[in-house]
């Protein structure tokens, strides 16, 4: 195995280093904006999206989570209770876990409208 020459390696960083100063300056040529003209535009939606859009997803990840990852969850630390109980090991940790996620579970169940 050969080593590589310093100087050779040193000049390929500093052409990286130049391509990527470059890029960077010229970046904002070409990319694309909406322009709302001179004032700011609060309350407006970019083209495309609703205003309310981060409600709705962050509600939308309530959902998921209440729907979808605390039955697993909870049907996990069951399995989890049955294989320490097996083992002779503790359970109360994994039997409270499922049933919190049960909780969230069912809260989540009955919130939805």
């Amino acid at each position: 195995m050969k080593l590589s020459d310093w100087r050779n390696t040193h000049l390929r960083l500093a052409v990286v280093y130049v391509l990527a100063i470059c890029s960077f300056q010229l970046s904002p040529l070409v990319s694309n904006a909406q322009n709302l003209g001179q004032s700011p535009q609060t309350g407006q939606a970019v083209q495309g999206q609703t205003a309310a859009q981060p409600e709705g997803t962050v509600l939308n990840l309530v959902n998921w989570v209440g729907n979808v990852i605390s039955p697993v969850g909870a049907a996990l630390a069951v399995v989890m209770a049955v294989v320490s109980y097996s083992q002779g090991r503790g359970v109360a940790r994994w039997a409270v876990t499922a049933a919190g996620l049960l909780v969230i579970a069912f809260e989540g169940s009955t919130t939805d409208s």
